[in-house]
């Protein structure tokens, strides 16, 4: 359909789960598309399916980003989009289940990755996306909302990023767009569990039973993937979302419901 034809985005964390997902249905739309991505080996497989600059780097790195966004500046001169979908899970983990001495070191890395990564993305794409009259999406959840979808450091981060969405909406008005997603439970996700916590290798998507749990979850009886959610970022990208701002989209099949 081409709705973002000629669209310059940039995808923060496009390796895999929904960040792939987006990736390729921003291309498959005509959009052009920069990556930065932290896996070496992600960041090969992308080189084949994107023929825009792929970066391999940290999101929680600064210059990283403004690697990324350089790059998208010689390859295309400018920025219409900036997604974030980086993000790391605590496996609902509570707080009274916390070994108090990895406490303040699990704190620190949820909420550096889950939410100083997108400001910091903002922060190195700020100029080009103000002179592109461009937009941002952040990735949040449905624990953006509501408990029990994640632990105390996976909710406490994913309210921050509602706030970060509200709050940048504000401030970077009327010049650029900042909305959000809300997924759900996603099956084929890469998401991983927190070093500090001895989770790494763990991933939400090979859970057992993974499917099933999550249409229990819906209302709607479905288990959405990462395409599923996709839409939602094509949409918000494109110029039939241009009087949104400080927004999210809930693609969860209603599992927010009160």
């Amino acid at each position: 359909m081409n709705r973002l034809a000629g669209n310059r985005a940039l995808i923060i964390g496009a390796g895999s789960g929904i960040g792939r997902g987006v990736l390729e249905a921003f291309v498959a739309e005509g959009a052009r598309v920069g990556v930065l991505e932290i896996d070496q080996i992600k960041c090969e497989a992308l080189a084949e399916l994107s023929e825009g600059p792929v970066v391999c780097g940290d999101a929680t790195n600064a210059d990283d980003n403004e690697a990324a966004v350089a790059a998208m500046l010689d390859a295309y001169d400018g920025i219409d989009t900036l997604v974030s979908c980086v993000g790391l899970f605590d496996f609902y983990l509570g707080l009274e289940a916390l070994p108090p001495d990895a406490l303040d070191d699990a704190f620190a890395e949820v909420m550096d990755v889950n939410v100083r990564s997108m400001l910091l993305a903002v922060r190195a794409g700020m100029e080009p996306l103000r002179a592109s009259k461009g937009s941002v999406i952040l990735t949040g959840s449905t624990s953006s909302f509501v408990p029990g979808r994640g632990g105390i450091l996976y909710v406490a981060s994913k309210f921050a990023v509602r706030g970060c969405v509200v709050s940048l909406a504000h401030e970077l008005a009327p010049d650029i767009r900042v909305n959000g997603v809300a997924p759900g439970g996603t099956h084929s996700t890469d998401l991983r569990g927190l070093r500090s916590l001895g989770l790494h290798e763990r991933s939400l998507g090979s859970e057992p039973d993974r499917l099933e749990s999550i249409r229990q979850r819906s209302p709607l009886d479905v288990a959405l993937g990462p395409a599923d959610h996709a839409e939602c970022y094509v949409f918000l990208a494109s110029e039939a979302s241009r009087g949104m701002t400080g927004r999210f989209i809930h693609s969860d099949g209603g599992a927010n419901l009160p």
